[in-house]
C-alpha cells in the first residue's frame, strides 16, 4: 500500500538540543542583504555562494523548507514543501550542497500546487540517492483533490491535483496525518482546529463533496462554476519543533486557517505554552488591514520570541510587525539558515 493512515495514539512531543531552518523557495532573494543578529536565533544570510560565484539563486512564488534537527548526536533532516517547480527546487538545492541521501523524509503543508509542484520532479531526480522507504507525510486525502483558481469575468480553471500515481511509481510511501504525527524530532499538528477570529480568505475551489465522490465529470464550463465551493483546507497542517530550553518553534507554511489557530494548537498537543519562535507563509497578503493588527495583536499576546514571515505573509503583516514587535521581526532571504538552541 502507498497510502497509510496515521493512527491517533497517546501524543508527547519529540525535543530537539538544536534546530536549523534553511530557506529553499520563495520570492525573495537580496544579493546585499545585511548580516543581522539576534539573541535568540542565529542568523546565516547568503549572499555569494562559494564555489557558484557565477551562479545564483532563482526565486519563485511558492514555498519550501530544509530543516535540521539534533538530539543527543542524533540527527535528523526533512524537506518540508517543494515550491512550484522543481528547476527552482533542485537548482537552490544543488548550489546550497545539501544530500538528498541525509533526508529523512519529505512533508507537505497542504495540496496547493506552489508547495507540491516541485515534489515529483524532485524525487524523480535524486531517487536513486534517496532512503529506500521514502515517506510523504501529507495532512489529509484532501491534499489529491483537484483545485481550482476563480477567475474575474471568466470561468474557474484547473491549478490540478497532486498526482497520486506518480508518487507511487517514485515509491515514495504517502502518510496521511489528520492527526498528530510524532516524527524523528519533529511533529506534526494534523488537522488544525479553528478557534480563534480567523477565517480561511478566499483561494482555491473545490469540487463539493457529493459531486467529488460521484466519479461524474461531464459538466458544461457553466454548470462546473455551480459545484465548485471555497476550499477549507481540512487538509492543512503544520510541522512544529520543541526545542529544549527554548520552547515551541511552529512552522506555518501557508496558514490557510489561520496562524492564531496553527499556534494554539500546536501549544495544545506539545503542552509546550512558550512560543519561541514561528515561521513561514502566514496567508495574510490578501488580508485586510484590521485582520492583519488584529493578527499581529492576537500573535504579541501569545509571547514569541522570533518571527520569521515568509511566502504569502505579505507587506501589511511585515509593516504591522515592525510597529509592534520590531525586535522578533527577523528577515528571511533564499538561502537563508536560521538555527534555534544556540
Amino acid at each position: 500500500m502507498s497510502i497509510e493512515l496515521s493512527k491517533a495514539k497517546a501524543f508527547a512531543a519529540p525535543v530537539v538540543e538544536s534546530l536549523s531552518v534553511r530557506l529553499l523557495v520563495d520570492s525573495f532573494y537580496d544579493r546585499f542583504i545585511e548580516d543581522a543578529e539576534h539573541p535568540l536565533v542565529k542568523i546565516e544570510h547568503v549572499r555569494h555562494i562559494t564555489g557558484h560565484e557565477r551562479s545564483t539563486f532563482a526565486g519563485e512564488w511558492g514555498l519550501s523548507l530544509h530543516m535540521e534537527s539534533a538530539q543527543a548526536g542524533d540527527k535528523s533532516q526533512y524537506l518540508l514543501d517543494f515550491g512550484y517547480t522543481p528547476e527552482v527546487l533542485i537548482r537552490n538545492f544543488e548550489l546550497l550542497d545539501l544530500d538528498p541521501g541525509r533526508i529523512d523524509g519529505l512533508i507537505l503543508s497542504h495540496g496547493h500546487r506552489d508547495h507540491y509542484g516541485g515534489l515529483e520532479g524532485f524525487v524523480t531526480h535524486y531517487r536513486a540517492r534517496m532512503r529506500p522507504d521514502l515517506k510523504l507525510f501529507a495532512g489529509g486525502e484532501a491534499n489529491f483533490r483537484e483545485k481550482w483558481i476563480k477567475r474575474r469575468g471568466a470561468d474557474p480553471v484547473s491549478w490540478g491535483a497532486l498526482d497520486r500515481k506518480a508518487l507511487e511509481t517514485a515509491a515514495v510511501d504517502t502518510v496521511c496525518c489528520d492527526v498528530p504525527q510524532a516524527l524523528r524530532g519533529a511533529f506534526t499538528t494534523g488537522h488544525i482546529p479553528r478557534q480563534s477570529f480567523e477565517r480561511v480568505l478566499e483561494n482555491t475551489l473545490v469540487e463539493s463533496e457529493s459531486e467529488n465522490s460521484s466519479g461524474d465529470d461531464h459538466f458544461t464550463a457553466a454548470e462546473r462554476q455551480g459545484r465548485l465551493v471555497p476550499d477549507q483546507h481540512p487538509d492543512e497542517h503544520a510541522t512544529c519543533y520543541v526545542v529544549q530550553g527554548r520552547g515551541l518553534v511552529v512552522v506555518s507554511s501557508c496558514g490557510h486557517v489561520g496562524l492564531i489557530n496553527t499556534v494554539k494548537a500546536a501549544m495544545a498537543l506539545s503542552g509546550v505554552g512558550k512560543l519561541h519562535a514561528v515561521l513561514g507563509g502566514f496567508h495574510l497578503g490578501p488580508a485586510p488591514q484590521d485582520y492583519v493588527d488584529q493578527t499581529v495583536t492576537e500573535l504579541e499576546q501569545l509571547r514569541p520570541d522570533v518571527v520569521i514571515p515568509m511566502h504569502c505573509s505579505g507587506a501589511k503583516f511585515i509593516a504591522a510587525m515592525h510597529r509592534q514587535m520590531p525586535d522578533r521581526l527577523v528577515t528571511a532571504n533564499i538561502g537563508s539558515r536560521f538555527t534555534f538552541g544556540v
